[in-house]
């Protein structure tokens, strides 16, 4: 207490609490994202000693195993690996990077930028722009870690394509994961860019062309899996005879379904772009499309490719690949079409036609992920090309895209039937069409006939609707007995809808109508019958 109150003693400054939150966040961000690469080359890892274990034949030790994991996780991000093993000595480039090896490292950057950016209680969040930044940091060092010990493996990877494909992989996969939790906000967008850019981009047809180009990518994916598994199915022999050939153990069929597998994503492109037109190369001197398989492939055994269409000029078989695309333009042409009544003819024409340039884009993007090269020389070039698969996407979806847009567009804005008896109704007083319900149904006629029979010639033939009061007088019971008493005949059974506020109390004639002699009949005798039923026939809805 002394030391307290002494003028010259001072207690040291508390830290801010903004320095001492931020830092551990910050450093756990670091880590996250360190720890998202270390999961991706640990799964990599165990599969490759595991298979390396089992293998009878092993041809490096568990050290040339873990660099060739490493190999493989570099590889998952689209570098580019080299193999220095070859028969002709000269250096093989491995550039045809499995795609649902990639769903590794983005799933899990994805999940580090999350978990980053999660509110917790007692903990300051930190901006987007500091979660994104410190995982990143943490994902690259282990990255370029990983460059370094896979240099001296069986299959090193290249500086350059590393250098530009790990970063790029992690950016967007950590931009989606910080944009998934701040809950997907669509702006607003920064102020450095120009005004008309941000005014324009954030009109309701962006996203719309972003759903209907995204629509008609995956309808282009889905007829390319049809199309992958029917020839399959189709060259199930050949397929079977190329897997049990490869080799003899179970350890090495174990690793060949699995390279199979993390391929039929590619396959899956493949068969998209080979729909589309362009098709797909296999070598450098051949490709395959619909209207033909030319060149000499020189292909390795793999059971996929086992299930290639056979060399030659197309047949009817191959052209009907065409109902691919065309589906996939009508997909687009449908998804562009909303508030079809608030937006002109020209406005959903520009959405289809956007719509069609997102799909273009999408489709090239797959296409170049899904290629690459498998060697030198005559195995230098594998898969579609990107900018001729993206340009048949856009024109395919462009052709049929915006004619069906303006048809359903204008479907949506056909006029309603009935549309007449609709505006009419509405010109009434709301009172009077009120009153008058009981108008549209059978008990007016019944009433009528009633009436006319009762009078005999009092009440001549009319032409015309003659509306009767629709006021009722209500009639002493006696009365209703006398007039009820004459009937002879049972009154026949009808059916009466009940809930509509009908009134079937018998009508009373004035003593002196105007404009007639007095009437010989005494004014308390009802000249109609009361009516015991009547069959109500339900008014039909004016369709909508």
């Amino acid at each position: 207490m002394t030391q307290v109150t002494e003028r010259g003693t001072s207690l040291p400054a508390a830290p801010r609490a903004g320095a001492r939150r931020r830092s551990p966040a910050a450093a756990a961000c670091v880590a996250g994202g360190a720890v998202a690469a270390g999961l991706g080359l640990g799964f990599l890892a165990v599969l490759v000693i595991v298979l390396w274990i089992s293998s009878p034949y092993p041809d490096s030790g568990p050290g040339g195993a873990l660099r060739l994991a490493a190999g493989l996780w570099l590889l998952a991000h689209g570098t580019e690996l080299v193999r220095y093993e070859t028969l002709s000595g000269v250096p093989a480039p491995v550039g045809l990077t499995p795609l649902l090896l990639v769903a590794l490292p983005v799933l899990l950057m994805r999940r580090a930028a999350r978990l980053g950016s999660a509110e917790e209680e007692d903990e300051e969040v930190l901006p987007a722009g500091a979660v994104f930044s410190a995982v990143l940091c943490g994902y690259l060092a282990v990255g370029a870690l990983a460059t370094v010990y896979a240099a001296g493996g069986p299959m090193p990877a290249d500086p350059i394509s590393a250098a530009w494909h790990v970063p790029l992989v992690a950016v967007l996969a950590a931009l989606g994961g910080v944009w998934g939790a701040r809950g997907r906000p669509l702006g607003p967008l920064p102020s450095w860019l120009p005004g008309g850019v941000r005014r324009a981009v954030v009109r309701p047809r962006y996203a719309l062309a972003l759903r209907a180009g995204a629509g008609g990518a995956l309808v282009l994916l889905g007829g390319g899996a049809l199309l992958v598994g029917a020839s399959l199915a189709w060259h199930g022999a050949e397929v079977q005879t190329s897997f049990l050939s490869l080799t003899g153990v179970w350890s090495g069929r174990f690793a060949v379904l699995l390279l199979a597998l993390a391929l039929l994503p590619n396959a899956t492109v493949w068969g998209a772009s080979y729909a589309l037109g362009p098709g797909f190369a296999l070598g450098a001197d051949a490709t395959a499309t619909p209207l033909g398989f030319a060149g000499q492939p020189g292909l390795p055994r793999f059971p996929l490719l086992a299930a290639l269409p056979a060399e030659g000029p197309g047949t009817p078989l191959t052209w009907a690949v065409a109902a691919v695309p065309v589906v996939a333009g009508l997909a687009v042409g449908w998804f562009a079409v909303r508030r079809a009544r608030e937006v002109s003819y020209g406005e959903t024409a520009l959405t289809a036609a956007l719509g069609a340039v997102v799909c273009g884009l999408v489709m090239a993007g797959l296409a170049a992920a899904s290629a690459g090269p498998l060697g030198s020389r005559r195995l230098s070039d594998f898969g579609p090309v990107w900018w001729a698969t993206g340009a048949a996407a856009c024109a395919w979806t462009l052709l049929l895209a915006v004619p069906v847009a303006v048809a359903v567009h204008a479907w949506r804005n056909r006029p309603a039937r009935g549309l007449a008896a609709l505006d009419a109704l509405s010109a009434l007083d709301v009172d009077e069409v009120v009153d008058d319900r009981w108008h549209d149904s059978g008990v007016r006629e019944v009433r009528w006939a009633a009436m006319r029979r009762a009078a005999g010639t009092l009440i001549p033939e009319i032409g015309g609707e003659v509306v009767p009061v629709p006021v009722p007088v209500p009639v002493p019971p006696a009365v209703a007995a006398a007039v009820a008493a004459p009937v002879a005949r049972a009154p026949r059974a009808v059916t009466v809808v009940s809930g509509r506020g009908l009134d079937l109390t018998p009508i009373l004639i004035a003593a002196k109508p105007v404009g007639l002699p007095a009437d010989p009949v005494p004014p308390a005798a009802p000249l109609a019958p009361p009516v015991v039923g009547a069959r109500v026939l339900a008014r039909r809805k004016p369709p909508v």
